[in-house]
């Protein structure tokens, strides 16, 4: 997501003649934009994005487990 907001700067940059930026070569300016697209076609072929968002879940799973277990008095147990 860094590069995508990198690649959008750049572009206004460019678009508006913004400092040295102006100069660039669009090339230079549209890099970050082919950067994300390669980024996400390696993260989805790859099951990375699947597995932050199962990640994700299981811990809020996790945190909403332990909230109701402190709200019984019972404390959660630590992993082994």
């Amino acid at each position: 997501m860094y590069m995508l907001g990198l690649g959008i700067i750049l572009a206004l940059l460019k678009y508006l003649e913004i400092g040295p930026v102006a100069a660039w070569s669009w090339w230079w300016v549209l890099t970050p934009f082919g950067l994300t697209v390669l980024w996400w076609a390696w993260a989805d072929s790859t099951g990375y994005t699947k597995r932050k968002a199962v990640e994700k879940m299981d811990q809020r799973k996790q945190d909403r487990i332990d909230k109701h277990k402190d709200a019984l008095g019972m404390r959660p147990r630590k992993p082994r």
